[in-house]
């Protein structure tokens, strides 16, 4: 007893000591005492002593707990762990901050660089004990290229024919002749607002067309499902594909490919490039804050951290087949007869989802906020508010090179809930309620899944999404509701204000900037400004594009007031009580110019 009495006072004087701030840096070590002197190595490590502080009720800690990162790279092998246990107060939070410079990182450096003709060569390490393989490279802080067929999109092949009883799509033969031998080559398929990614798993060249198959599970999904499928059309504007992964296709300065057998990473540097930095991904998420519906975590604030260096393997392994927005489908397929809905019209198919990984999530959680945080550098969702939140607020974020949506935010169905019906649980805490993003500026993102958005809400309520200013992405800016039903469901009281939205749809139509599904009593779609689309030449349906668009089952939402360069907008199979009013051109400059970042958050663009 006397030995427990004296360990235990050891570690109180301990934490009265360190009253209420831990202290962690690159440079430090997890047996350290976490004090400004000898700070900690790891978050892991700091969150551990913070939850010990809390436990013991160190002096200090009344007031919340600081965890303060001192700049520089924290490489992680698996996800920081934020858990019940490291909650705060609402007058007493836990705070994870850096006066800037502070990135968890989930990249790996490749050196050893030699020549080889044009090319660079490295042999690739493993990770965690297990060979590394990864979807991304980046080169001197620049994202490079995964070795494909065209450099210029505008130049891609178009399929032939779609022929789904055999699992079969037709194409051109000199589109494939390349990569008739490659082992693991893919191909990236345009298909309406989503795009495909196909492992392939034969080619037969028959003449002048080839006959392209691919492998399980992604093969039956993608000839079952009807919705949104391989266009073939008489007006020339079949679907559209490149071709990547394949040694024979790495052809331009500025490509890569990896030998996954020989473990060899080969790149072809630009014109005077050095090789003064390479990294590639090879953690999928690098922050889980999780708690359950009856032990949240709550009044967590993560302030100015970055993340950065993400990848996400599963079109590797089983290929990525989406219904929409990314997320993925489990299972698809056409029904015959349709199914009757009330209030709803006939429906066509069945489909369950998956939900692609994100370097940030969070769920069954209250109050966890994200403050002028960077996320670069990721090879799918960044920031995701999965499951079981409230409240919590998003601002003055940095979204930038991104794959996948930039933020995400509520359910798009339960994995075993059939995505088409609606989603209204029994115990209202599963739904995200009360979330506030303001004023993050969203960058290039969706730059591989086509068919992502910067902002992706699904069944959500109690959402405010204003003054974000999103630019540079292949699909919609910003997606509020799921569901495609007219049926009330757990959706209301949503708010989409004063967002600028330009320079959207650089690959795929069927889009707008401000997009809705589903029925949504009292939300308000006010004030934005949408303006500068993309044209390209490939979209499945080139007239196919809007400003504003209320898709199936959109209903009881208020669209006013909204700034766009004409009046070209969509509401399709609405249901009741939506109101339009004073939208276009003719809304008063004010408006337009008040759209995006307010002035205090204007230095994001200078990041």
């Amino acid at each position: 007893m006397k030995r427990f009495f004296l360990t235990g006072g050891l570690l109180l004087s301990l934490l009265q000591v360190l009253a209420a701030d831990v202290y962690v840096a690159p440079s430090g070590k997890d047996s350290n005492d976490g004090s400004q002197g000898a700070p900690k190595a790891t978050l892991t490590s700091a969150l551990r002593q913070a939850r010990e502080m809390r436990r013991l009720s160190a002096p200090g800690t009344e007031s919340g707990i600081t965890i303060h990162l001192a700049s520089g790279i924290y490489n992680v092998y698996e996800p920081v762990f934020v858990r019940p246990e490291d909650s705060g107060a609402p007058s007493s939070p836990t705070v994870i901050t850096s006066d800037g410079g502070a990135w968890l990182s989930g990249g790996v450096s490749i050196d050893g660089w030699k020549r080889q003709g044009k090319l660079m060569v490295a042999d690739v390490p493993q990770f965690n004990g297990r060979p590394l393989d990864f979807r991304q490279l980046y080169v001197n802080g620049r994202k490079a290229v995964r070795a494909r067929d065209v450099e210029d999109f505008e130049k891609m092949y178009r399929i032939i024919s779609n022929d789904p009883a055999n699992e079969i799509l037709w194409v051109p033969a000199e589109a494939v002749k390349k990569i008739v031998d490659a082992p693991y080559p893919e191909m990236v398929l345009h298909e309406m607002w989503c795009v495909a990614n196909l492992r392939i798993k034969s080619i037969d060249i028959q003449g002048d067309s080839a006959a392209v198959r691919f492998h399980n599970p992604e093969s039956r999904i993608q000839f079952e499902h009807p919705w949104p499928q391989p266009m073939v059309t008489t007006d020339g504007h079949n679907s559209a594909f490149y071709l990547t992964n394949a040694k024979e296709l790495l052809d331009v300065p500025g490509e890569w490919y990896h030998d996954i057998d020989a473990r060899k990473l080969y790149y072809y540097p630009l014109p005077g490039e050095k090789m003064e930095s390479a990294v590639v991904p090879a953690v999928e998420t690098l922050m889980t804050i999780e708690g359950t519906l009856d032990r949240r975590v709550e009044n967590v604030r993560i302030e100015n951290i970055g993340f950065e260096y993400t990848t996400w393997m599963r079109p590797s392994l089983m290929g990525h087949v989406p219904l929409q927005a990314g997320m993925y489908m489990t299972d698809g397929y056409k029904i015959n007869p349709k199914m009757e809905r009330p209030q709803n019209h006939k429906l066509d198919n069945q489909g369950w989802l998956g939900r692609p990984a994100s370097a940030v999530v969070v769920k069954g959680a209250a109050d966890v906020d994200f403050l002028k945080c960077r996320f670069e550098h990721l090879g799918s969702s960044g920031l995701d508010y999965e499951w079981g939140t409230e409240g919590g607020l998003i601002e003055g974020c940095l979204f930038r090179d991104i794959a996948g949506n930039g933020i995400v935010v509520g359910n798009f169905s339960p994995a075993a809930h059939e995505t088409h019906l609606p989603y209204d649980p029994s115990d209202e805490r599963e739904v995200c309620s009360g979330l506030t993003i303001a004023n993050n500026l969203i960058t290039d993102v969706t730059n591989e899944d086509w068919g992502t958005l910067g902002i992706c809400a699904g069944y959500v309520k109690n959402i405010n999404i204003e003054h974000n200013e999103i630019n540079d992405v292949s699909y919609s800016g910003i997606n509020l509701g799921w569901g495609w039903t007219r049926t009330v469901n757990c959706m209301r009281n949503n708010r989409v204000h004063a967002n600028l939205i330009h320079h959207y749809a650089r690959h795929m139509y069927d889009v707008a900037g401000v997009y809705t599904l589903g029925s949504q009593p009292h939300s308000w779609v006010t004030e934005n400004c949408v303006r500068d689309i993309y044209v390209p030449g490939y979209a499945h349906d080139p007239n196919h594009w809007f400003y504003l668009y209320t898709d199936e089952g959109s209903s009881f939402i208020n669209v006013k007031d909204n700034w766009t360069e004409g009046e070209k907008y969509l509401q399709n199979a609405n249901g009741p009580g939506n109101v339009w009013e004073n939208n276009g051109p003719g809304v008063d400059e004010s408006i337009k110019n008040n759209a995006g970042l307010t002035k205090d958050f204007e230095y994001l663009k200078s990041l």
